[in-house]
């Protein structure tokens, strides 16, 4: 009888889970939060079946929903890996889902360089009245005193591309059981990501425009600011990889998670060389003084 309940494959079958349901139940709320947050800094209300839901809390309820599903939701995915349900076929298809999801934000940013590109390559485009009007035919458009791409930009390059260099030396330290390495290499790629989100407000509070009012600040806060997201994000995975590696997860022959989180990084590295290149170096017109 015991034989009847043995797995004979390699895949594993996950329990009933509640997670994928209040996930959607968090994002829903927090759109409408979203919207009652957004007419409050309007000035507006937004009432929706009789209920006032102008402000900010309904978004707070939601983002706190959201953010306690995503805890227990990886919570429960560590604890499968602990039992041995994480097989080889298991852990691939794992892999090809963060691939996937990778890809899904390269088109992301495939959109925000689509829009700067259609915007500072045409603007001279006089038959675009509106466009050449908002720009006044040259890019940067008139009157927008831009960074200078060779002091605080490079240096943000060059912080991130240091800290690509650190959670490859955490990886290899991995590979070769080496516990202090994976620590201290992931201890130094946090420190530089906070370093480097640091680095961005300072930036973005001396800027010489405006995210509104100009086609250049929308294009230029919208890129860069997700990034700037993402770094956020990856910086928050690393740490709580950190705190894994400190806890004793991940062995040579089973870290998908640290993985992943290295290929997000590598990720927003290699977004932040294209963002560079293109708007900081190649986009530059009269730097800021």
């Amino acid at each position: 009888m015991a034989e009847a309940h043995t797995n004979n494959h390699d895949y594993h079958l996950v329990e009933p889970s509640p997670w994928p349901f209040l996930a959607s139940v968090g994002a829903f709320i927090m759109a409408l939060g979203a919207i009652g947050f957004m007419k409050l800094g309007q000035g507006e209300e937004f009432v929706l079946f009789g209920l006032d839901l102008t402000g900010w809390g309904l978004f707070a309820v939601g983002l706190l929903i959201v953010l306690y599903v995503m805890y227990a939701w990886w919570r429960d995915t560590i604890r499968e890996a602990h039992e041995g349900h994480h097989t080889r076929v298991v852990s691939l298809h794992l892999r090809y889902g963060m691939l996937l999801f990778i890809a899904s934000e390269v088109m992301f940013f495939v959109a925000w360089f689509w829009a700067y590109f259609d915007a500072s390559l045409f603007s001279h485009e006089v038959i675009n009245y509106a466009r050449f009007e908002a720009t006044g035919g040259v890019w940067p458009p008139e009157g927008i005193a831009t960074f200078d791409p060779w002091h605080l930009p490079l240096l943000n390059t060059l912080i991130l591309l240091t800290s690509g260099t650190t959670v490859t030396w955490a990886h290899h330290a991995l590979l070769h059981d080496d516990r202090e390495g994976l620590k201290w290499g992931l201890v130094l790629t946090v420190i530089l990501g906070v370093i480097f989100s640091i680095c961005q407000a300072y930036e973005y509070s001396h800027a010489a425009f405006d995210f509104g009012g100009n086609i250049y600040g929308a294009t230029f806060y919208m890129a860069t600011g997700f990034h700037g997201f993402h770094v956020i994000v990856g910086t928050i995975f690393l740490a709580v990889c950190l705190f894994r590696a400190l806890a004793g997860h991940f062995t040579k022959e089973q870290h998908f998670g640290f993985e992943a989180a290295a290929w997000y990084w590598h990720f927003v590295d290699v977004v932040w060389l294209f963002l560079f290149v293109a708007i900081y170096v190649w986009g530059a017109g009269t730097p800021a003084h």
